[in-house]
């Protein structure tokens, strides 16, 4: 009888467990986050989760196998759920590159412990209310050092029309846009566009600066430096990457808050470039 008691018991432990790890299909909508970088601000509603720090915290957490968690907001405040793969599979060992977009998720909820884990099944990427540009400035100058440690000013290409691009070592996106940007140089060159990039490193990472320079190929003249600060002055969010356009006076003409497409840069350039009555005309390949 004793023994019949025990496995009766066991069995009840078992169902209990079962249960209290049972999940339930959701559909959830919120902002893909470090779980860890994201309790770094007392108040997530004062401090918008997304800007330079956050997201190199977001790459190094990674590295430490740290996982990524979709914040959910409602009126009591903010949730975390933690991301683990399902029908939906990361693009690498983990959903880094989807920080800190904002995504609509379905998949499997559980919850163990007061922890919220959500297993994703389908993932949609929705508008970034986080990146919502500024209005477009006027004009903004930007003042930095490159790799030589000599000063640089955007003041010191008037007369050129500048691509200039906010980036970062550090930056998972901004790896992918390099080659576009490089390809933009090499074939505007010659009709007087210029591509900057302003790397958000330090002047004492650059070895790992130039290190990025040989492996993507870069062409085009690096300043290093850049802060968020500069970025708001160019009308931008505080999520790398991010691009504008400079006309020949100095005036900020068009950007892009995220990884560039490579054609509507392009055809802005052509529009830019082209002369009352002409078609401009690009060198061919």
């Amino acid at each position: 009888m004793k023994r019949v008691f025990v496995l009766a018991a066991l069995v009840v432990a078992l169902s209990l467990s079962v249960f209290a790890q049972t999940s339930e299909k959701v559909t959830l909508r919120g902002q893909v986050v470090c779980s860890v970088c994201w309790l770094e601000a007392p108040d997530r509603k004062k401090t918008a989760y997304g800007n330079a720090a956050d997201i190199k915290c977001a790459l190094d957490c990674s590295e430490m196998g740290i996982p990524q968690a979709l914040s959910v907001e409602d009126e009591k405040g903010f949730t975390l759920y933690t991301m683990e793969p399902g029908a939906f599979k990361p693009s690498g060992k983990d959903y880094l590159d989807l920080v800190p977009k904002f995504v609509e998720v379905e998949g499997d909820l559980r919850v163990e412990k007061d922890k919220r884990f959500i297993k994703v099944n389908a993932l949609k990427v929705l508008a970034d209310p986080v990146s919502k540009p500024r209005p477009l400035p006027e004009r903004a100058d930007l003042s930095l050092k490159d790799l030589t440690g000599a000063a640089q000013t955007l003041a010191g290409l008037k007369g050129r029309v500048v691509v200039l691009n906010f980036w970062a070592t550090w930056c998972e996106p901004c790896k992918k846009e390099m080659p576009d940007l490089s390809a933009i140089q090499n074939d505007y060159a010659a009709l007087g566009v210029q591509v900057v990039g302003a790397a958000g490193d330090d002047a004492a990472d650059g070895a790992k600066v130039l290190s990025f320079i040989r492996e993507f190929k870069v062409n085009f003249p690096v300043w290093i430096g850049a802060t968020t600060d500069d970025m708001k002055r160019f009308g931008l969010g505080e999520v790398l990457p991010a691009t504008v356009i400079i006309d020949k006076e100095g005036k900020i003409v068009w950007r892009e808050i995220g990884i560039i497409k490579p054609d509507v840069l392009r055809k802005e350039l052509d529009k830019l470039l082209q002369p009352k009555g002409t078609i401009a005309t690009r060198p061919s390949l």
